[in-house]
């Protein structure tokens, strides 16, 4: 944890019991273990050699906080140097979460007595800095997740964790995004360049490290608001452009947007289309108004990379929140799901493209888009 900023004001100072605090009346409100995936290949070798200890307190003390971001969060504090120390005026940062001396025996570590801290302090013991550092970040990653459920603010919690780490928490409660932009929340354009510089670096590591063949963690997404209209015929508006949407499939629809974004460059979902003719398979959905098409990239690509994590996210929110979005299937990356569906390799089940479509095409095979049919 950087001093320069994260101290202006006496900010985490003041706010390290209510984090601490917030963070143990939160605990009832996690949800289950994200299954961000980590390609050990890719991973620095005292992160792979500490995995275990990682996903076990993630998974017993912060279950919403992937072991995947606790390494790609501590690369970009000290490169996974367990002795790493950097002199500011707090008195210095140490160890794999670059905490200051504060911070760490507020985490329950014992003071240093000496500065830098002698070479068998616990605050360099990777072991000991883990099982005591990733608490205090999961209190505010609860306190980011908390403010902006409360706000509707647009940040993620986990960017909203990165925040409190590296600026103080200050900023992000005084930020009208969550990310403070020059000058709010005294953040001047410097601080606000450092963030944001910050926030990617993590995202970059994050995307590195990852093995985004799956199913992602979307424990950071704001749930959905339930359905609870009538829905039967196609009445409803269609946002993407089509001549109209059954209500609950356009209730489905904004609460995608709600959480993702709208649609566009820089959206995790590039382009979308709803309502269709859909004249060569008139027994689809789209005519009906009953279903959605989501382009995490290009029509006709295969996605790679962010862009295929994007369309994981997407499809796993959906899978996660079908009872709330009335949801009747999913189709993605050559897979079928719906409720009924038993899970087979990992996620549903081979999509054949029911004699309409070739499975093994970008489109046809539903690799490019995430289609998903809305029960009524």
């Amino acid at each position: 944890m950087r001093g320069m900023l994260i101290t202006s004001g006496g900010l985490v100072a003041a706010l390290l019991i209510p984090l601490l605090l917030i963070a143990a009346l939160l605990g009832g409100l996690t949800t289950a273990a994200p299954s961000s995936s980590v390609n050990t290949a890719t991973v620095p070798a005292l992160a792979a050699q500490h995995l275990d200890t990682i996903t076990a307190v993630t998974t017993t003390t912060c279950p919403e906080l992937p072991p995947l971001w606790v390494i790609a969060h501590i690369q970009a504090e000290s490169s996974w140097d367990p002795a790493g120390f950097s002199l500011d005026r707090n008195g210095g940062a140490a160890g794999l979460y670059q905490l200051n001396e504060a911070n760490w025996t507020g985490a329950g570590g014992a003071p240093w007595g000496a500065t830098p801290p002698p070479d068998n302090a616990d605050v360099l013991q990777p072991e000991e800095h883990l099982r005591r550092a990733i608490p205090w970040v999961c209190a505010n990653l609860r306190t980011a997740a908390a403010h902006l459920q409360a706000t509707g603010k647009p940040t993620s919690a986990l960017d909203g964790m990165l925040v409190c780490h590296i600026a103080g928490c200050g900023r992000l409660t005084g930020s009208a995004t969550g990310v403070p932009a020059a000058g709010e929340a005294a953040c001047d354009r410097t601080c606000s360049d450092l963030v944001a510089t910050y926030i990617d670096r993590v995202h970059g590591f994050v995307q590195q490290y990852g093995a985004a063949s799956g199913p992602v963690a979307v424990d950071d997404l704001p749930a959905p608001t339930p359905f609870t209209g009538v829905s039967a015929v196609c009445s409803a508006t269609d946002p993407t452009g089509g001549r109209c949407l059954t209500p609950a499939t356009r209730h489905a629809h904004d609460e995608i947007v709600r959480a993702f974004g709208p649609p566009g460059p820089g959206s995790p979902i590039r382009s979308a289309g709803c309502w269709d003719e859909h004249a060569w398979n008139p027994s689809s959905d789209h005519p009906q108004g009953r279903a959605c098409d989501y382009f995490p990239d290009a029509a006709g690509v295969f996605p790679q990379g962010q862009e295929l994590e994007n369309g994981w996210r997407l499809a796993t929110w959906l899978r996660t929140h079908a009872d709330a979005l009335k949801v009747k299937y999913v189709i993605w990356q050559g897979r079928f799901w719906s409720p009924d569906t038993p899970d087979t390799d990992g996620w549903g089940r081979p999509y054949t493209g029911g004699g309409v479509y070739d499975p093994r095409d970008a489109t046809g095979g539903h690799h490019d888009h995430v289609h998903l049919s809305v029960a009524s």
